[in-house]
């Protein structure tokens, strides 16, 4: 069967799963019910699913909403989105659903390339947040030796990751640069771990060449990029001949990139919106849902046009774009310049949003002499002037999971 037909198949089956049970899907798609002919009729007739719907739907139906499609006693797992563009949402599943959730992780595994018998290493406390649970869980149904490191300081997960000789790392890509400062700084190098492969995710920076680099070369490891939401689960891996490729996995996901602004439709290799449908989550749907995050679909010679993946992986968010001066100027493109600077350790970004018009000013830790080189980089990179402010080392954040550099001033 090929894509197209599966993708088809799927919707059908799960609006016809979720109707009428589920109270915010009955409202939103009204008449707009299965069987649908095509594709196209589904995306005519389906509307889309936004952040700000399910925020006021939480805000009236405290605290769980009326996304769920079955009886709350049925759900027998809780998450919560990070908040860091409101409120968290929280967002359950029920046993079913959590099998597809688990199975959509080990397929991020399988592309990893690990098999039964390997050891991973998860150096961060477990929180609410979905994609921890599900890769540790994902990755223990699998056979693999999972090891948690929760609770720990950054000295101490080293010691426990050389103690189990680890093979794979998970862990977001400012954690994975962050233990390879804290390993230089004891005297053991990590590259002297053992670690072959790090699986990074909650950030870009696996699909951003600069950085990917800089962690390759720091522990002489793989990296393979993964990206997901607690909403929507796991939704992507790094493509096995590319590394600037992140493989969608379309037989779990019905998944369209629009244009922000018009919302129709882009050609390949144009930047739009992804938007997503989970095919298997019938506990816990979402119909046509704007992710905010900025993509460049390219079809893949020799495969299903269908099947596209994306360039440079998750190139930002629709709303963190910043203007200045003209320039359109997203984080993930000021991670890779400063990541390409040799001699930064941290660094952090602030927008002053006080004048007429927005301007920045880039943090780093590293001395007068990184900060000159990055002004310079910045200047070529953007074609206008940034400054850039060296500041004491130890001084800025420092970040286990998701990193917050941007800061508003």
């Amino acid at each position: 069967m090929d894509i197209d037909a599966h993708q088809l198949k799927a919707l059908n089956t799960l609006v016809v799963e979720i109707l009428p049970g589920n109270r915010f899907y009955a409202v939103k798609l009204g008449e707009a019910v299965a069987p649908f002919g095509s594709l196209a009729d589904f995306v005519a007739r389906v509307p889309f699913t936004t952040k700000e719907e399910l925020a006021a739907d939480h805000e009236e139906s405290p605290p769980y909403g009326t996304t769920h499609t079955h009886p709350l006693a049925l759900y027998n797992r809780f998450h919560q989105t990070s908040g860091t563009r409101g409120k968290p949402l929280i967002w359950m599943d029920d046993p079913e659903s959590w099998e597809w959730i688990l199975g959509n992780w080990e397929a991020v595994w399988r592309g990893a390339g690990a098999v039964a018998g390997d050891c991973a290493f998860f150096p961060f406390s477990f929180g609410p947040f979905l994609g921890f649970w599900a890769g540790f869980e994902a990755a223990a149904r699998m056979g693999v030796r999972s090891v948690p490191g929760g609770g720990m300081s950054s000295e101490d997960r080293l010691g426990l990751l050389a103690r189990c000789e680890a093979k794979i790392l998970c862990c977001t890509p400012t954690y994975a640069l962050r233990l390879a400062e804290v390993g230089a700084g004891m005297g053991k190098p990590v590259a002297g771990l053992g670690v072959k492969t790090i699986v990074v995710c909650g950030e870009p920076g696996g699909s951003i060449p600069e950085v990917r680099e800089r962690i390759e070369s720091a522990w002489g490891a793989k990296v393979v990029d993964h990206h997901g939401m607690t909403e929507i689960g796991p939704v992507t891996v790094s493509h096995e001949s590319n590394a600037d490729w992140l493989r969608v996995l379309h037989y779990s996901y019905f998944a369209e990139v629009v244009d922000p602004e018009t919302l129709a439709p882009v050609e390949a290799g144009e930047v739009g919106e992804l938007v997503l449908t989970t095919l298997g989550r019938y506990g816990a749907p979402l119909l046509r849902y704007r992710t905010g995050d900025l993509v460049r679909p390219v079809c893949v010679p020799g495969e299903d046009p269908a099947a596209f993946v994306l360039e440079g992986g998750i190139i930002g968010r629709a709303d963190d774009m910043v203007v200045v001066r003209g320039v359109n100027i997203y984080p993930s493109a000021v991670e890779s310049v400063v990541r390409g600077c040799g001699g930064i350790g941290e660094y952090q970004v602030e927008v002053d949003l006080r004048q007429a018009l927005p301007e920045l000013l880039v943090k780093v830790e590293g001395g007068e002499g990184a900060a000159r080189e990055l002004e310079k980089a910045l200047r070529q990179a953007f074609g206008l002037r940034i400054p850039v402010e060296s500041v004491a080392a130890g001084s800025l954040p420092v970040f286990e999971v998701k990193a917050k550099r941007w800061v508003v001033v």
